[in-house]
């Protein structure tokens, strides 16, 4: 039953993704996938399964990364993250969880927002095997739905 929430919950961050622009970014051989999602817009099944609120001011930010090979192709990546988001009014560490399935491996964190503010997100990643670590910044606008 696990491996099936795990499933359910990761078809739903990629199918919420592209409606919420999930984007990526290289970082030499690296792509780091990004993406933000309200957690209303998660079952409350699997939102309670791995300890996410769920609530109209709170969302959680998910990453990914995969190695290009030079060989062809592409791996997936487990990492070291560490991260920081904020507003014009609150500060927040990132606290990530990391989600396997088969070879695929994640990181999700919440957040709480304010309706129409801009969130500023910075994260610090190493991903195995890489001996150096990347600094990533984007910022995201949220709405309460």
């Amino acid at each position: 039953m696990k491996l099936r929430q795990l499933y359910c919950l990761f078809t739903l961050l990629l199918a919420c993704a592209p409606a919420l622009a999930q984007q990526s970014e290289r970082f030499g051989p690296y792509e780091l996938h990004y993406s933000v999602v309200n957690t209303t817009f998660l079952e409350p099944e699997v939102a309670a399964r791995y300890g996410i609120v769920r609530g109209e001011k709170r969302a959680i930010v998910n990453l990914a990364v995969r190695e290009h090979l030079a060989e062809g192709g592409a791996a997936t990546r487990p990492m070291q993250l560490k991260g920081r988001t904020w507003d014009l009014m609150q500060n927040q560490d990132l606290d990530f969880q990391e989600v396997r399935e088969g070879p695929a491996v994640y990181y999700i964190a919440p957040f709480r927002f304010i309706n129409r503010e801009w969130r500023f997100f910075e994260v610090d990643f190493r991903p195995e095997g890489a001996d150096t670590t990347y600094t990533f910044k984007f910022k995201h606008q949220l709405f309460i739905h």
